[in-house]
């Protein structure tokens, strides 16, 4: 694999990441120029930001289990 089809298979997968166009562009520049460090310690940002999305989502859904099992509750009784 060529170095132009490596970086798109890595900006394709940036983006199915969720990273936006900032992040693709400031990755692929750290790659380019020999900044790995740089270039994970940004991967590592953003998957933090994912990663505190998820909990707030799973928070939400517990919250929605809850008021689903307490309805359930009171219909039973």
């Amino acid at each position: 694999m060529n170095k132009e089809n490596r970086e798109d298979v890595i900006i394709q997968n940036l983006k199915d990441a969720g990273c936006d166009n900032d992040i693709i562009t400031t990755f692929i520049e750290d790659i380019r120029d020999d900044r790995i460090d740089e270039g994970l310690k940004l991967l590592a940002t953003h998957r933090c930001l994912l990663l505190d999305a998820l909990h707030r989502e799973q928070k939400r859904i517990d919250c929605l289990d809850y008021l689903v099992y307490t309805m359930q509750k009171k219909v039973k009784a």
